[in-house]
């Protein structure tokens, strides 16, 4: 069992790459630690002839963003049937696409914001929506190319019309939902617990907030109403099964508290391969339910197969 080879696959050419290397990184030592034969793979775009060679046991999938979490990878490892960890080809790359996300996750009752596709370049003389909102590549993941228009901006953001925009032209408009980012782990269909995330010095949880070392502050179990807390668990696990997820998902909320009760609780969206760096959320909440992060990649690993 713990003798199997693991290929852990990180790195990439990414906006992504640092923190799937440090992602990459932890989890080959502690899968090292637990006792498997780990090789550490720097991914590139010959992964199939690399992994060919390797014939390992199973592909430990540490790979963040396009490629590494939108189905490519996974379609690789199932016609090279070679087990691997995390959510399969059609849950990735529904997961990866936010507004196919909200779609499917609409249809499965769990509630999503007002959202619409623009193009950057038709959007720069007049609002797609009444602010505030946000706008993000449909593709991307750890907050890369988000902006957010405030209530008192005239015109949305000069920017999009730069002619070095370094994101895709489509993108995703969302109604702004002001209150707490809260996110809760699934793991094998079993919620793992809700953390309320407090972005330090930063307007949102944008990249610094999420990966360096002080960004934010996670408060874990998150302060809020008993009931509140189970309808996100529910809801993230409910999220998990609707998008077909498999292994270990992160879904991420945003709860406008009112006292009243009448606040918004929304779901922003589904990681399939949600972040294992020292900092990450996931981690911390396999150890609030009592699991080391060592035996959380163990089970990982144990987790992996083909046709996810």
């Amino acid at each position: 069992m713990a003798s199997k080879h693991v290929a852990v696959l990180m790195g990439g050419w990414v906006n992504e790459r640092p923190v799937s290397l440090a992602s990459g990184k932890g989890c080959a030592d502690a899968l090292e630690e637990a006792g498997y034969r780990v090789t550490r793979v720097d991914v590139d775009r010959n992964i199939s002839a690399v992994l060919k060679d390797l014939k390992p046991d199973v592909v430990f999938n540490a790979l963040h963003g396009p490629f590494g979490e939108d189905g490519c990878v996974q379609g690789i490892l199932e016609v090279l049937n070679i087990p691997y960890t995390h959510s399969g080809v059609l849950a990735s790359s529904l997961a990866m696409n936010k507004v196919k996300a909200k779609a499917v996750m609409n249809a499965a009752g769990i509630p999503v914001t007002e959202h619409l596709v623009v193009n950057r370049r038709e959007i720069t003389r007049e609002h797609p929506m009444k602010p505030p909102y946000v706008l993000k590549p449909i593709n991307e993941g750890s907050s890369f190319g988000v902006l957010i228009v405030k209530e008192d901006q005239e015109f949305p953001p000069q920017e999009l019309a730069r002619e070095d925009w370094p994101y895709p032209d489509v993108l995703m408009c969302e109604k702004f939902i002001s209150g707490r980012e809260l996110t809760c782990a699934v793991m094998d269909d079993t919620a793992l617990g809700v953390i309320d995330i407090v972005p330090l010095g930063h307007g949102f949880y944008d990249y610094d907030a999420k990966y360096a070392q002080g960004g934010s502050k996670h408060i874990l179990p998150a302060k809020i109403s008993p009931i509140v807390y189970q309808t996100i668990e529910t809801l993230a696990v409910k999220a998990h099964q609707a998008l077909g997820c498999r292994g270990v998902s992160r879904a991420d909320f945003r709860f406008d508290e009112k006292e009243d009760g009448s606040g918004e609780l929304i779901c922003l969206e589904v990681n399939t391969q949600p972040g294992m760096t020292p900092t990450s959320l996931v981690p911390e909440m396999a150890a609030h339910k009592g699991m080391s992060f060592k035996d959380l990649v163990s089970w990982m690993v144990e987790d992996a197969s083909c046709c996810r």
